[in-house]
């Protein structure tokens, strides 16, 4: 590997990037391509599947054989409202490899009596503090919009590769409402995945908490994930 392509790896591994390290095995040299530069390459096709699965390989390609070498960081869930769908959700989330944290400023709920091991942040959902990026997945689960809506903004502006909310369509009518009042776009509305869940007629929290994680776990493994930055406020996204 060259050095200016081991120091690529490197920066796009620091911020979180899912990259591909390409090494044609005729010996020539290898590039390196993120993720959202994948559309573009002569592999795109291939490219897709692999950082849809995450596994790496050999591939015959038109310059001959290559291994391709996926880079992704370890995908995060962050779960806005520690209520009871959380309490099943969160460890669920853990045993299929997700780091978890859940964020509720409502410190009545937010107890590590109730969510043993979890990462628990009794905080409000400001950006910073969320770090969000484009291997996290937000759930946001109180249906309080003083607490739900800034998380949304936030990873709608984060491209993350999962936003999901929980409430009825009227209730989501509603927030697309005030959404549309914060600067955002209906593209950019229509990535939140509300009602939240797969529809498979979940009812306790439990099921509701299978249903949220299946779709999230679908999310991730699509090849239909963004190639930049589509956040589509009106206003331009923060970095």
């Amino acid at each position: 590997m060259r050095l200016d392509d081991l120091k690529a790896l490197n920066a796009a591994r620091a911020g979180r990037r899912a990259a591909a390290m390409i090494v044609p095995l005729s010996g020539a040299p290898g590039r390196l391509v993120l993720r959202e530069q994948a559309a573009g390459d002569p592999l795109a096709a291939e490219l897709g599947r692999r950082f849809a699965s995450g596994k790496s390989g050999r591939v015959e390609a038109e310059e001959g054989a290559v291994f391709i070498g996926i880079h992704r960081p370890p995908p995060r869930l962050v779960i806005i409202g520690a209520v009871h769908v959380s309490q099943a959700l969160a460890p669920m989330a853990t045993a299929t490899g997700f780091d978890v944290t859940i964020v509720d400023p409502r410190t009545a709920f937010a107890t590590p009596e109730r969510f043993a091991g979890v990462h628990l942040v009794p905080e409000w959902p400001e950006p910073e503090l969320l770090a969000l990026d484009e291997e996290t997945a937000l759930a946001t689960l109180t249906h309080d919009p003083k607490i739900d809506d800034p998380a949304l903004m936030a990873a709608l502006k984060a491209d993350c590769f999962y936003i999901g909310a929980l409430g009825s369509r009227k209730t989501h009518g509603k927030r697309v409402e005030r959404l549309n009042a914060a600067g955002f776009d209906e593209a950019a509305i229509g990535r939140i995945k509300a009602p939240i869940g797969l529809p498979i007629g979940a009812a306790s929290p439990a099921e509701i908490a299978v249903a949220v994680l299946a779709e999230v776990i679908a999310a991730l493994r699509t090849e239909a994930r963004p190639v930049a930055r589509t956040a589509g406020a009106l206003e331009a996204p923060a970095a």
